[in-house]
């Protein structure tokens, strides 16, 4: 990995030590190097207990691929075994690991499973059809071929 050198505004966000931060940058500015080089650093102090670790959350499956990568080189380029002492999750990946800890919390089974949006749109249709065929002739009055023309047009 090549060196970074880091710009000042990106050596302040590395001089981080703990509390809230915020990083507002436009697209392409460096945010995801500086973050990345920033948990490897937190890595590298040896500041985490043996239960803790860094936590990156991203919105996008792409971004967690891109995270890993730069934070796993980072920690290399300090000689340190990459993939350890941090985790990159989606909001939706954290979300999951949270409730799979704790399920009955928000009223689920322990062994609950979530379903994609294929198997969504298939439960769909089938309650759909299901609830047509328990209701056949609902459809009836907007069939109708004398139907007044404001009535279709309410439909």
């Amino acid at each position: 990995m090549t060196a970074f050198t880091p710009r000042p505004s990106q050596s302040e966000i590395l001089a981080y030590r703990g509390g809230k931060m915020g990083i507002s940058a436009v697209p392409g500015s460096g945010k995801t190097h500086t973050l990345s080089a920033l948990a490897a650093e937190i890595i590298a102090r040896g500041e985490l207990g043996p239960d803790q670790e860094v936590l990156i959350v991203t919105l996008v499956n792409s971004a967690v691929d891109n995270f890993s990568s730069r934070v796993s080189g980072f920690i290399q380029a300090h000689g340190l075994l990459p993939h350890i002492g941090y985790r990159v999750r989606t909001l939706h990946g954290l979300a999951h690991d949270i409730v799979r800890e704790k399920p009955a919390l928000v009223g689920l089974e322990e062994r609950f499973s979530i379903i994609d949006e294929r198997e969504a749109d298939f439960i769909r249709k089938e309650a759909a059809q299901a609830w047509l065929q328990a209701h056949p002739n609902f459809l009836d009055d907007y069939l109708d071929p004398e139907m007044d023309d404001s009535k279709r047009d309410w439909v």
